[in-house]
């Protein structure tokens, strides 16, 4: 009765949390003898400071607290009972009052409550259990780091003791709080869980972490999700964070928590940040907290707000007021994925790629391990999962299965020292194990949320339910294997059944989330001469299939190498089985597996006889398939002209030389001008502010002047860093502190979280430098309170944001909001492809009212932009300037008639593009799947390079190969030109970066008009994806159509067999080893030309790719014999547009399309989670043959039509709305 209504107060306003108690108590001044009262008169210890034996001693005095609290507002009261666990009172030798000061503290609170209770207003007693003074993740002892003061025993049966206390008190519901250890947490909420069944009855469950410091952990390592990963598992009421950090660092975190929480959220921040000065320790003010609260409430991010250390009735009572008119957060919809986590989150939903479970950390898998762990070698042992880790595995599986070894305790020393080492313990572990007593031995060990392997019907339904809920209990994942009271399933039908019997079970009589069931439906080993196991690959094959399409939200495992057993000690024949298996296996829907990261082959390289024979084993295609194998396997076993430079200019005098370096770039003799002018100088400092400054300012002249060109700068810019360089120890030396040159202003750029792309943003900042300003480059995906803490610390006049691709607009405006909440008066640099002087004002100045935000179109504009903006004399007229310009953008954009009238989105399609599809047979492709091509020759690539775009990102107007010979930019492109080529040439030479590709041809048909549905075989049975596109909805002129891309493939009510290709493509492997050498080297000049060589090999390469496509692989146009000019012009049929760019502006498309690519494991090629992709110089897409395909833009789109695309989606229109945002016709 009390918890239904709390949930309905929950959904009807924003709840109050009392404050701090030991702040209140200090009030007091409470000598020794107060603490000891009567009862503890002549107990042999000290007692001050042991507050929560107030509740026996002083309870007028904590009721007097709590009485405070609930008349300054309070909902929820806290129990003193923060201390009152054996663990903690054990310091005082008050183990034995555990249970008494539990039962103590909740009556004292709930006498409070229920004298303050009324109708209207119910009040409710929290019942606290702290987190102990000891952790169980992190070791007491440097040296020993796999040692631990308290074990997870004995923290259940700590808190077991104390929750009986704390429900024979009164209390209305636990609140497990300032988490600094998960494992603790998860500790007591394993003995919550326990007494709740013990008494058959439960209270709602509280939780709230503590992130120590601005690196945004906790104290043992967890990211904010990372923690509530781990502790989902309890079904809280409200997840939270509480202490260390006040109300204005404690937002963030507390914005991702109510991103992600599928449960209400808590906070209850310290009074600022900790001052000894200041009487309650503290400096925050009611007001002050208030007002950060309030702004919270109105972000939606809570459900129940109150006050930690330092804070009072008074602050209880100030929020209590700021909040009152504000509804409280709405739970969100989060997607159903398995959340998994190591020190950080690691989520796999039903789009995610491939999962590598590392294999090696096993002793009855890896000799090598095994030797090492028997060895009592846990150093190296621990380098074998880290190796995984740097390899690519996503979660490690530990197995300690040895006669000869105690796998209890092996298996808790090694994940207690995996916990020591962040680089493992930042993935999830797969505790893997045939008993289940070293399984629990290992569940006990970890933080994070991790997978048990496994549990199955063995021992029958009894044991597995039983397994099962102690699995849910410890708060973790379990792999299932298909294994029932008969055995092991090795047929498909066998496999399904349990399986299927197995889910049932545990979903609707178990109560475990679907999401956090993995099945293992026994992966054999083929080839074995025996004709019985011919089938086994196909059966796993078809039940991972069956599994995924019948048993929502479930996974599907396996360990890979058994399937190649047969084989051992020939391990090339091994990885191409290993190979082709997961390739089959994966595109049935397998989510993982356990397998050697670092010994996987590429599907497209296994020689073509190989490959051969072994698709006939894996699929079964010939009764002697395995006799062919094994006689296949035992053949298969492991200077041009150099052009005399003049000298003349070395004559001159240093200054002289040092100038004529810096405009001309010259490295060469850079380093013996600087010593020269060093020595000549009195102080080295006077090096940099007299002739070097003059050569820049100089440099600086000519770029403003129109008199040199951006590459020019940038070489200018490389002399300077290295001559700076030379100088900076020397300067140190003598701590020179005067007649240093004072720059112009300092500037923080950033490119914003989401987005990998900074060519644009590092050209400015080498032309700030250039100019005497100082540049803090922060580089690429900065979140954006990391952007904002940097600005502050670095004392910066200006801000400026950097983003290529669309959603980082939106990032933008949210961080122009964020500086307008935090008090920033700096001006807000807006600069990069995406961006526009429209944009800027209309979605991105309104933001940041208090301050100047500024649309920045190219490099040559910032210096007069920057300089104009820390202008004393020049400042207040350019602001006015640019604030009146972009209101009156608003206004013209606000009373733009847009694009002219729109048809509603079914008025659109009717005008879509109509084919006679009778009278039209699509062509078929050559084959049907995956193709890879790694490590393709860059010279073949190289001859499809577009070099009009090369010139535009150096700033340098004109169409190649005309700009060559441009009378103004002409001499400077050419020499620009001559330093790629030769560049290039070394790329190709010297392999600086390797080309994949993976691209794919699919069966496909379009549905309801605009979306695509991609078939995995020519059946059509199984959709690999669905292609979701807009339509243009303009009204166009008689006989012009609406166009969508799903108007080029035919529809599926028509019977025709159509098809659409897919593909990715990356020349970035490799560039951050020369990348690193050109930065060591002070040279941002070619470290810039190294990236934009990358992207034009990368925009070449999808041109190439796209040109074999048509001629070979797909054919339907093997005749074409087009030059690159005629290619560039796309004179050729058909298509291939870019999730993100006109046709198909949703980047959120590139999910799918990665996953059905499969594009990180077959390429290397990822995406950040605002979808750009990794490595920066990608191109992906589609392929369209359609002879009437063509490129166009979707322009501005209705409401009618994003509610319908959200629909099709499954995503809620606000999301939608968001990552359609550039294409809305409505704000």
């Amino acid at each position: 009765m009390r918890e239904q209504l709390l949930r309905s107060l929950l959904s009807e306003r924003i709840l109050i949390l009392d404050g701090a108690m030991g702040t209140m108590i200090q009030r007091y001044r409470l000598t020794e003898a107060d603490y000891r009262g009567e009862r503890f008169s002549d107990f042999p210890r000290d007692l001050q400071g042991n507050n929560d034996l107030l509740v026996i001693t002083k309870p007028d005095v904590i009721s007097e607290i709590h009485r405070a609290y609930l008349e300054a507002g309070a909902d929820i009261i806290e129990t003193n009972t923060f201390g009152a666990n054996a663990t903690t009172l054990h310091a005082y030798g008050l183990d034995s009052l555990c249970y008494e000061l539990n039962v103590a503290g909740a009556k004292v609170a709930r006498n409070a409550c229920d004298a303050y209770e009324t109708a209207d207003k119910p009040r409710f007693v929290a019942g606290v259990l702290g987190p102990t003074d000891k952790t169980a993740t992190i070791s007491p002892d440097v040296n020993d780091p796999a040692a631990r003061n308290i074990t997870f025993d004995a923290l259940v049966a700590d808190y077991s003791v104390a929750t009986r206390g704390l429900m024979d008190g009164g209390a209305d519901l636990i609140l497990i709080e300032t988490i600094f250890d998960t494992l603790n947490a998860k500790a007591a909420i394993f003995a919550v869980q326990s007494v709740f069944e013990e008494r058959g009855t439960s209270l709602p469950i509280m939780i709230s972490g503590t992130i120590t410091d601005a690196s945004g952990r906790t104290l043992t390592g967890q990211t904010t999700e990372a923690f509530y990963n781990s502790l989902i598992h309890a079904k809280p009421i409200s997840i939270g964070l509480n202490c260390a950090l006040g109300a204005e660092e404690l937002r963030q975190y507390v914005e991702e928590l109510s991103r992600v929480a599928n449960c209400h959220v808590s906070a209850h921040p310290n009074a600022g940040l900790p001052n000894p000065l200041a009487p309650t320790g503290y400096d925050d003010t009611p007001e002050n907290m208030a007002g950060h609260i309030r702004e919270w409430a109105r972000s939606g991010f809570l459900n129940i707000i109150g006050g930690c250390c330092g804070t009072s009735p008074d602050f209880i009572r100030a929020i209590a007021e700021t909040v009152q008119d504000i509804p409280p957060r709405k739970i969100p919809q989060i997607p159903v994925e398995c959340r998994l986590s190591g020190l950080e989150p690691f989520n796999i939903g039903e789009h995610s790629l491939f999962v590598n479970v590392g294999e090696r950390a096993n002793v009855t898998g890896s000799a090598k391990f095994k030797k090492l762990v028997l060895d009592g070698n846990y150093e190296e042992a621990l380098e074998v999962a880290k190796q995984q880790v740097e390899t690519g595995a996503q979660v490690i599986d530990v197995n300690m299965d040895e006669a000869m070894l105690d796998g209890e305790a092996a298996m808790v020393k090694y994940l207690n020292l995996i916990a020591s080492e962040p680089d493992i313990s930042r993935v999830p572990i797969m505790i893997d194990s045939s008993k289940w007593e070293i399984i629990e031995a290992g569940l006990k060990c970890v933080q994070g949320k991790c997978i048990v392997n496994s549990i199955s019907l063995k021992e029958g339904e009894e044991n597995f339910v039983r397994y099962a809920k102690l699995v849910r209990k410890y708060g973790a994942a379990a792999v299932v294997m298909a294994f029932d009271e008969n055995g092991q399933a090795d047929t498909f039908q066998r496999k399904i059944e349990i399986c299927k019997r197995s889910y049932d079970i545990l979903v609707n009589r178990v109560g475990f989330p679907p999401e956090d069931i993995i099945f293992d439906p026994n992966v054999f080993a083929i080839a074995t001469g025996i004709e019985e196991h011919n089938n086994y690959a196909v059966d796993f094959i078809e039940a991972t299939s069956w599994i995924r399409n019948n048993l929502p939200h479930a996974k599907i495992s396996g360990g890979v190498s058994n399937v190649s057993f047969s084989f051992r000690g020939n391990e090339k024949v091994r990885e191409a089985i290993h190979t082709v298996f997961l390739y089959h296996a994966i595109r049935a829907g397998m989510s993982m597996g356990i397998v050697n990261a670092g010994q996987l082959g590429v599907y497209e390289e296994i020689p073509l006889d190989l490959r051969n024979a072994v698709e006939d084993v894996v699929l079964n295609r010939s009764p002697d398939a395995g006799e062919k194998l094994v006689q296949l396997a035992e053949t298969v076993k492991g200077g041009g002209k150099t052009q005399a430079e003049d000298l003349e200019w070395r004559k001159g005098t240093v200054d002289e030389r040092l100038t004529h370096a810096l405009v001309r770039g010259i490295t060469t003799f850079i380093l013996e001008d600087t010593e020269a002018a060093r020595l000549a100088a009195t102080q080295p400092v006077d090096v940099i502010e007299g002739p070097l400054m003059r050569g820049m300012n100089v440099v600086g002249d000519l770029f403003g002047s129109g008199k040199m060109f951006l590459p020019q700068v940038v070489k200018s810019a490389r002399v300077m860093k290295q001559a700076v360089a030379h100088l900076v120890p020397y300067i140190e030396a003598e701590k020179a502190k005067s007649g240093q040159s004072k720059p112009k202003g300092k500037i923080v750029m950033a490119t914003v979280k989401g987005d990998v792309h900074d060519i644009g943003k590092n050209i400015v900042t080498v032309v700030l430098q250039c100019n005497n300003f100082e540049v803090v480059n922060m580089g690429v995906m900065q979140p954006c309170q990391q952007i904002l803490d940097t600005a502050r610390e670095e004392g910066a006049d200006i801000i400026g944001l950097s983003g290529l691709i669309t959603p980082s607009l939106e990032e933008m405006a949210h961080v122009a909001k964020e500086m307008e909440r935090q008090g920033f008066r700096i001006p807000l640099l807006i600069g990069g492809a995406t961006t526009s002087r429209v944009h800027t004002a209309v979605k991105i100045e309104p933001n940041y009212p208090s301050g100047t935000t500024v649309y920045v179109p190219d490099a040559s504009r910032a210096v007069g932009v920057c300089s104009q903006l820390l202008s004393e004399t020049l400042k207040e007229e350019y602001v006015s300037g640019i604030k009146a310009d972009y209101e009156k953008t608003r206004e013209l954009h606000k009373g733009k008639k847009g694009q002219g009238p729109h048809h509603s989105i079914a008025e659109a399609r009717n005008h879509g593009l109509k084919t006679d599809w009778k009278n039209y047979a699509p062509p078929a492709p050559s084959f049907i799947g995956i193709r890879v091509l790694s490590d393709y020759p860059l010279a073949d690539i190289a001859r499809n390079i577009d070099w009009t775009p090369f010139f535009q990102t150096w700033e340098l107007a004109g169409r190649y190969p005309k700009i060559l010979d441009d009378e103004i930019v002409g001499e400077e492109a050419r020499k620009l030109f001559q330093d790629a080529q030769e560049m290039l040439e070394r790329i190709i030479s010297e392999k600086w970066l390797i080309a994949n590709a993976v691209f794919g041809l699919f069966p496909a048909n379009s549905v309801g008009s605009d979306d695509i549905e991609i078939y995995s075989d020519e059946s059509r049975s199984e959709i690999a994806m669905v292609f979701h596109n807009l339509r243009q909805q303009m009204v166009k002129p008689e006989g012009k159509v609406n166009h969508c891309l799903g108007d080029y493939i035919a529809p599926k009510d028509s019977g025709v067999a159509d098809y659409i290709g897919a593909f990715a493509v990356t020349t970035g492997i490799g560039i951050e080893k020369k990348l690193e050498e050109f930065e060591a080297a002070q040279d941002d000049y070619s470290s810039i030309l190294l990236k934009a060589l990358a992207d034009r090999l990368a925009e070449a390469f999808a041109e190439h790719l796209h040109m074999r496509v048509r001629r070979e692989f797909w054919g339907y146009a093997a005749d074409e014999d087009l030059d690159n000019d005629a290619l560039i012009a796309e004179k050729y049929r058909g298509i291939r547009p870019a999730p993100g760019y006109p046709a198909c502006p949703d980047h959120t498309e590139k999910e799918a399309l990665f996953r059905i690519l499969d594009a990180e494991r077959n390429a290397g090629i990822s995406i950040t989670e605002s979808y750009a992709m990794l490595p920066a110089s990608s191109v992906s897409g589609f392929y369209f043959s359609h002879p009437q395909s063509a490129y166009f833009a979707t322009g501005k789109v209705d409401r009618d039509q994003v509610e319908d695309y959200a629909n099709r989606k499954g995503m809620d229109l606000e999301t939608a709305e968001r990552w359609l945002a550039p294409v809305l016709s409505y704000r």
